[in-house]
């Protein structure tokens, strides 16, 4: 069988850079160099790229090169974790919670306890949820404009269940689902999971760039679009209500369906309508409480059109069935006595005064979030390598995540996510000056 040159290639350089001859952050020669080294041709060279950047071992950025990879692991969309031992402060993940949430916690499970149908709870819920606690869920949505009856509320294990489930419901192996050029990583795996094609739309300051949407729609058939157009993940930008107005029309010119990711929404309560409410029959509204309550609690929902009802309950019968009877019941109390509400309210003052200090701490550097939101985006200078930075924090006990981790395109910016939620305020206002620091160090003199 004949070797092909390009594999021959790539297999060389990949031996090197596993070797540590090639240190991260080496900058490779440039397609036309390589081809010159080698004696391939340049499409041959830029099969060899492909290839290493397939593998994990380099990443092209437009503009800049190709770059030898941190292969130390804590990059990507599933880096390593630290153990709590080692960890100083953990900026890769929101997991919000509020001073004396434990006491809400026993006066809700005493509350439980005291009920007259205590054994119920030991029942398994239908798939999907009990009506009570869907009716819960439709009483909450009403303050997001959103009037649904319970019947097209269904209970999940989170959030990304609800993504899975419906996805798992309405697209088929090798369909075609729009998706920003930065989003949630999540949506990334299930993809993969489920062998749907990624089709990355470009975005600009204000959010998905709605002409290079039409034109995709043009180009291939688009079955899905999701979006976050709610304090986006990790952008962190709200579309105006003509863009949502516009996405809806889109959607009906097109024929396809959208899944709409409300996981941050109550950060902002000022946001538009969410696009569920322009395109109701179309439309899956995915939420969750884990950042308004508390993500132990692993409770999320989906607003489905009545006529995917079916579909999504045999998807949710076929996994996990749904979420834990005593973790529903438990937030449906929180959600009817207040204590949601009075959550969200601290929630939204605490991810004010989180932004607040980031700012500050970050001021000069190219940090980019929204003042509501509990996450930013910090480009870095060119010459700090973000998978360099990201290994350097880490062995100081600080996790971030990296652009590749959000990105659908094949190139990455040269950027960190932060997360802000999760430290306490002293921890977080260390770990924003040690990312300060290291950024500034990782650029040569």
């Amino acid at each position: 069988m004949r070797v092909r040159r390009h594999a021959t290639v790539a297999d060389e350089l990949a031996v090197q850079i596993r070797a540590g001859a090639m240190p991260a952050g080496t900058r490779l020669p440039t397609h036309r160099a390589l081809a010159r080294r080698y004696g391939i041709a340049v499409a041959t060279a830029s099969r060899v790229y492909r290839d290493l950047t397939a593998a994990g071992l380099v990443v092209g950025e437009p503009g800049r090169g190709t770059f030898v990879r941190d292969l130390s692991g804590f990059t990507g969309p599933e880096p390593i974790r630290l153990t709590t031992g080692q960890r100083v402060a953990d900026l890769s993940f929101n997991q919000p919670l509020s001073a004396g949430q434990d006491d809400d916690l026993r006066q809700a499970l005493r509350g439980l306890a005291g009920e007259g149908d205590l054994t119920s709870l030991l029942h398994q819920q239908p798939p999907g949820g009990r009506d009570r606690d869907c009716a819960a869920i439709a009483t909450y949505l009403l303050d997001r404009g959103i009037d649904v009856a319970p019947r097209g509320v269904l209970i999940s294990g989170g959030a990304q269940q609800g993504l899975d489930t419906v996805l798992t419901a309405v697209a088929e192996p090798r369909a075609v689902v729009a998706v920003d050029a930065l989003t949630y990583p999540g949506i990334k795996l299930l993809a993969s999971a489920g062998r749907l094609d990624l089709a990355p739309v470009q975005t600009h300051a204000a959010g998905m760039d709605l002409d290079h949407l039409e034109w995709l729609c043009g180009q291939r058939p688009i079955s899905v679009l999701y979006l976050i157009p709610t304090l986006h993940n990790p952008l962190g930008y709200v579309l105006t209500a003509s863009a949502r107005e516009r996405i809806a029309a889109l959607a009906d010119r097109h024929d396809f369906l959208i899944v709409e990711d409300a996981t941050y929404a109550f950060l902002e309560p000022e946001a538009p309508p969410p696009v569920q409410t322009f395109a109701p029959e179309r439309t899956f509204y995915v939420g969750s409480m884990s950042k308004n309550l508390a993500s132990g609690l692993r409770i999320g929902y989906i607003v489905t059109p009545l006529a995917r009802r079916p579909a999504l309950i045999r998807s949710l019968r076929a996994t996990s069935w749904g979420a834990s009877t005593i973790a529903s019941a438990l937030t449906t109390r929180w959600l009817t006595d207040g204590t949601a509400a009075r959550l969200e309210t601290l929630r939204r003052d605490d991810a004010r005064q989180r932004q607040s200090v980031a700012r500050t701490e970050l001021i000069g550097l190219d940090y980019q979030a929204h003042p509501g939101a509990y996450s930013g985006w910090l480009v870095l200078p060119d010459q700090a390598r973000n998978d360099l930075v990201a290994r350097e924090l880490a062995e100081l006990g600080i996790m971030v995540s990296t652009a590749d981790a959000f990105a659908t395109t094949p190139h990455a910016p040269n950027a960190l996510r932060l997360a802000l939620a999760t430290p306490n305020l002293p921890d977080l206002t260390a770990a924003l000056r040690q990312i300060r620091t290291v950024a500034a160090e990782s650029i040569p003199i």
